[in-house]
């Protein structure tokens, strides 16, 4: 077996990437349905909920969860796609992402750690009602 990655897998893997960056939500459903894991990550960490999460898009961040992503998959650095949306200020995603399970618990900072100190009381009141 090659030690070399293919170029073409590369390739498709930037290009899903670049769909959750970007919120494309019906080619990043079409491209898991068609096979691409959901919870696919870049070379550091970061799945595809994460980037659309990160970038505020929550139909994006939703479409993945329906199709098996990991609401709590943390990257590297132990961060979970919820604390990155506290910490962005994405409503709808922080939304979206409790819809599909994910617990503001996990990772380091939690979400409700990041909801402390960035003083967002609505959040860690919705987060205490889970």
């Amino acid at each position: 077996m090659s030690e070399t990655p293919d170029p073409e897998v590369i390739e498709l893997a930037s290009k899903v990437f670049d769909f959750a960056r970007t919120g494309d939500a019906a080619a990043l459903a079409a491209y898991v349905d068609a096979g691409v894991p959901a919870d696919l990550t870049n070379d550091k960490g970061d799945s595809l909920v994460m980037l659309a999460a990160y970038h505020g898009h929550a139909a994006a961040v939703s479409a993945l969860l329906e199709r098996g992503a990991d609401a709590d998959r943390a990257n590297d650095r132990g961060q979970t796609p919820l604390a990155g949306a506290v910490f962005k200020g994405e409503d709808a995603v922080v939304r979206a992402l409790l819809a599909g399970g994910a617990n503001p618990e996990a990772g380091t900072p939690s979400a409700v750690d990041t909801a402390r100190m960035f003083g967002k009381a609505e959040l860690l009141e919705l987060f205490g009602s889970r």
